[in-house]
Order: C-alpha cells, then sequence, then structure tokens
C-alpha cells in the first residue's frame, strides 16, 4: 500500500500477541496462521487462472477507456448500455490492472494507458468533495447519479486501487498523481466533531446520520486516514469502532450483523497476517469466519438443499429480485437458496480448498439452465 500506510498498520497491529485483549473474545489461534495453499492441485490452479481471466475481463471491458471509470454493475445476457459507475467498482478496476498485468493478460503499455486515463480524471475532473467522491457518477462524464452522496468506503475503496497501481507499476507520473489524489482527501474534516466517521455527505443534508461503528469493511478506511501525511485520522480512531463477537457451532469471531464481505474486503488491499492489535488477529478471524459461514450454508441445506458442504457461500449481490443484502450467520436478509459465487471467491485467501471446489462447481451449476446462482 505504500511508504505511508506502513507506519500507522505497523504501530496499530504488531506481529506478537498483545496482552489487554477484549476480555469477550479469546485468543484465536496462532497470529497469521493461514491454509495452506500447498494443497491447490495444478488442476485448480489453472481453474483460478481462468476465473481470474474472466473477471478482469469486466473491470477491463465495462470500463470507459477515456475515463477509466467501470460500471457498477453489467447484465451481459443483454445489450447493456448503462451509464451508471461507481468508485467502488472503479477501484476494484484499477487493482485489477495491476493483476492482469502481472498475470500477462494485458500489456504494460495498455495497463498504463488505462491508468493514466482513470487518474487524469480523477484528479482534474470527477466531481469531489475535500478530496472525497460521490458514490455514483456518469461513467462517460463523471456527472453525480441517483442524487448520490458523498461516499466515505466507496472513496476509500478506490483509493486503494490507486495506491494499488502506485505500488504496483512503480511509474513516476502514475506515482505523483497516486499521491495527489491521495493527500487532496481531508480525513480531518470527515472527523472533525467525532471519532466515528461518518457513511457519507450530501450538498443538501450535510454529514449522513449513520457512522462507521462497528467491525466491517471500515478497518480499510481507518487506516488510511490514519497514514495520510496530509490530513490524518487521531490514532484513537481506531478504537472507537466496536467488535462485537460472535459464537457459532462452538467458533468465536469478531464479526457484525452483515454479508460475508465485511470479512473479506480489507485484506484485499492490507496484509494482516502476522499482525493483531489488542482486540484480534484480523486474519486469523476471517479464517473463523469463512469456516463458520460455510458451516452456516451446510446447516441451511436442510432448508435449501443446493447448499453443501461443495457448494456454499451467501453474501450481497444482485438476484432476480435486485439487490439483496444477505448472508450470516447471524442469518441477514431474505435468504432464499441462492449461492453467490463471490462469497466463496472471496474466501480463497481465507479457505483455499473449500473456497476452490465451491468456485469450480458454481461455473457448473450456472451453466445449468435454471440454475439458482448470482454474483
Amino acid at each position: 500500500m505504500g511508504a505511508s500506510l506502513c507506519v500507522p498498520l505497523a504501530s496499530l497491529l504488531s506481529g506478537r500477541t498483545v496482552q489487554g485483549q477484549n476480555k469477550t473474545e479469546k485468543p484465536q489461534g496462532p497470529p497469521g496462521s493461514a491454509p495452506s495453499l500447498a494443497s491447490l492441485s495444478p488442476e485448480d490452479d489453472q481453474f483460478l487462472n481462468d476465473l481470474e481471466s474472466a473477471n478482469f475481463l469486466y473491470f477491463w471491458e465495462q470500463a470507459s477507456p477515456k475515463t477509466g471509470m467501470v460500471k457498477d454493475r453489467c447484465n451481459l445476457h443483454v445489450n447493456d448500455q448503462g451509464i451508471v459507475a461507481s468508485i467502488a467498482a472503479t477501484g476494484f478496476g484499477l487493482t485489477a490492472l495491476c493483476i492482469g498485468h502481472q498475470r500477462g493478460f494485458i500489456s504494460s503499455e495498455a495497463a498504463l494507458e488505462r491508468v493514466f486515463a482513470a487518474f487524469r480524471f480523477l484528479w482534474k475532473k470527477l466531481p469531489q468533495h475535500r478530496g472525497f467522491f460521490y458514490h455514483f457518477a456518469n461513467i462517460n462524464t463523471g456527472e453525480r447519479v441517483w442524487d448520490s452522496e458523498i461516499s466515505s468506503v466507496d472513496t476509500a475503496i478506490l483509493l486503494c486501487g490507486v495506491l494499488s497501481c502506485r505500488q504496483h507499476f512503480r511509474h513516476p507520473d502514475v506515482s505523483q498523481l497516486a499521491d495527489l489524489i491521495f493527500n487532496r482527501v481531508d480525513w480531518t474534516w470527515l472527523s472533525e466533531d467525532t471519532s466515528l466517521l461518518p457513511h457519507g455527505w450530501t450538498p443538501e443534508i450535510g454529514f449522513l446520520p449513520s457512522r462507521w461503528d462497528y467491525y466491517s469493511e471500515l478497518m480499510m478506511m481507518y487506516l488510511l486516514g490514519l497514514g495520510s501525511s496530509a490530513h490524518p485520522l487521531k490514532q484513537e480512531t481506531w478504537s472507537a469502532w466496536k467488535r462485537l463477537t460472535f459464537e457459532y457451532d462452538g467458533m468465536r469471531f469478531i464479526g457484525s450483523f452483515a454479508p460475508l464481505f465485511v470479512h473479506q474486503y480489507s485484506q484485499a488491499w492490507f496484509d494482516f497476517r502476522g499482525r493483531r492489535d489488542k482486540y484480534a488477529d484480523y486474519f486469523q478471524n476471517s479464517v473463523i469466519a469463512t469456516d463458520v459461514h460455510r458451516r452456516f450454508c451446510v446447516e441451511l441445506g436442510k432448508q435449501f438443499p443446493d447448499y453443501s458442504d461443495d457448494l456454499w457461500g451467501i453474501t450481497a449481490s444482485d438476484s432476480d429480485k435486485g439487490y439483496v443484502i444477505w448472508g450470516g450467520p447471524p442469518a441477514v436478509g431474505p435468504i432464499d437458496g441462492t449461492v453467490v459465487p463471490s462469497a466463496a471467491g472471496g474466501s480463497l485467501t481465507f479457505a483455499p480448498p473449500a473456497a476452490c471446489v465451491s468456485s469450480k462447481l458454481s461455473v457448473t451449476v450456472t451453466a445449468r439452465p435454471g440454475a439458482s446462482t448470482d454474483s
């Protein structure tokens, strides 16, 4: 993530067990103990490479070559003429450019051309307020869409993509633009009267009343703010949000009443392995939460027979009823037996064999008429 972000991550998360843990939480195993990738066969590795290539194509084909903005969603089964981009999708898309380049899916020239298009648009044209961007925008013009909010967490996802490009390509002009975009973000404005960051702001009503106050994808946002050299958050903001402890099938973990992705998003960019703060080893916490979620789906198999040890995963997704926030445990949303492939796909770091098996079966099931999977 760059040198400027090493200091807060190192100071908040040490590589040793810290005394004075929350008394509601028991130690979660050896810090950073990770599932072994050695259990994946060459066939599995080839499958994951093909899956990665296919996912990369979404971020390449559904982005504007002129602005670098990426569509928030796209129905590939019809002639989708949608023009709504999201800054979160664009952040993932910038990260995908790094992966695509490293994997050999695109050339250096093509990748850098797209990066520069995106960075110049972000720096000079995309509407922003104190460095934060509107959640949804016109993919071609950058104009605000749907009266959307200036979004704190979606700006954070975008910044993670920006900094990933700075780190990966190590091009002086990329680095300069990345620093300009990152340093413009005024975290002190966002936290002016609170240690709990608001979800967003609009010119019509000001700050939104909701706060990022419980464990979720918020970790990346707080770490980015703490790592800012221009407008940093105060260190005490890291301890301001709550870490609720849940128990399922004899396993304890920090979580939320939220879908599985809250255990995945921050760790798409921040490497928590071998680190912990006084509350948790967050990598190991996601390992546990992933296994708990798999067991939860297997238990749901009594009601929805498609769920099994080999096919599992529910997280926020589109569905035939629109966008749905579902998952668990605890059970969230109107779970109807849908398998969401991105749930297992996003769990590959935390449960490689189980997630790989489910991802492979998801591809097979999706190819069948009447398949009950959504991505």
